[in-house]
């Protein structure tokens, strides 16, 4: 259910009754009821069954105001992801979709992760993982996620690079069904213009692209990021790899940001999100728009069948 004070409930009551994910799915909610309960209430949906609910009690539900920072939203939220990937490894559901967190709640619960994808690595013991946001107009994966600007180039190695080639190359072959056409984009203005805006470019993004190369993927890079994404090449290309966050999600939601899919690669299992935030500002009014969790949803499908 995500942040309970944020959208997060309500878009998953609003899943139990869409026709499209229903066609395809058995979903089921991982939450406190007494939380859905009042959600329902506030938005005019429909509670849950037995079998539609993974009963998760959370303390603090029942005071817990929508749209306000909170330790028992954290913990709340933190809870209900843990238990379903301890479910999703155990075999007994086929796929996670998680609504969105809530960082600051997060930290104020003392949760040591900054989001879903450094959560579900740690849990599941992946050996490699990277978070890739894909929609039908774009698809951008990134090579480090919630850090610093200032962190970024010294996070940056050949291997970690190459790792989010493979992985979106794996992955976009199992979404598209054809071999995908990669960009790799740089790091620094003008793919660092030769060693004058800096060296990440021939020391570490050039050599994983060779390598890629070598290994028989298409792909093109390093690219200077303010081309990377103009018209005429992004119809030519299947995915971008993007050295750090904004620069993935910037051109990424500006195109796709009510159907977009946040997937996160290597993982032992399936888990995709909406791509946008907890919309605090209209939790539990009934106005979240519900495309983005839909499409998480029928993403989530097609990488389990």
């Amino acid at each position: 259910m995500g942040d309970p004070a944020g959208v997060g409930p309500e878009l998953c009551l609003r899943m139990l009754a869409d026709p499209a994910v229903l066609a395809c799915s058995t979903p089921v909610i991982f939450g406190d009821p007494r939380l859905l309960r009042r959600v329902a209430m506030a938005t005019g949906l429909p509670m849950p069954g037995n079998s539609s609910l993974r009963d998760i009690p959370c303390e603090g539900m029942d005071s817990l105001l929508p749209g306000k920072l909170s330790p028992s939203s954290g913990t709340a939220a933190y809870r209900c992801v843990e238990t379903a990937i301890h479910d999703a490894m155990a075999g007994q559901i086929k796929a996670i979709v998680t609504a969105p967190l809530n960082k600051e709640s997060l930290h104020l619960a003392g949760v040591p992760y900054p989001g879903h994808t450094e959560m579900l690595t740690h849990l599941t013991g992946a050996k490699r993982t990277c978070m890739m946001l894909s929609s039908d107009k774009i698809t951008t994966s990134l090579v480090t996620t919630h850090t610093s600007l200032a962190s970024v180039p010294g996070k940056l190695t050949v291997g970690g690079i190459l790792d989010t080639i493979h992985l979106t190359a794996e992955t976009m072959r199992r979404l598209r069904g054809y071999e995908p056409r990669l960009v790799v984009c740089a790091l620094n203005p003008h793919a660092g213009e030769h060693g004058l805006f800096g060296d990440e470019e021939t020391r570490l993004i050039e050599p994983a692209v060779a390598q890629a190369r070598q290994e028989g993927l298409t792909i093109e890079g390093p690219l200077p990021p303010d081309t990377a994404f103009l018209p005429e090449r992004l119809a030519n290309t299947t995915a971008h790899i993007c050295m750090y966050h904004d620069q993935g999600l910037i051109p990424f939601k500006m195109l796709a940001f009510e159907t977009g899919v946040n997937i996160t690669l290597g993982l032992p299992i399936t888990r995709t999100s909406p791509d946008h935030g907890t919309a605090f500002d209209i939790a539990w009014t009934g106005k979240a728009n519900p495309s983005s969790m839909r499409q998480a949803i029928l993403y989530a499908v097609k990488l389990t069948t």
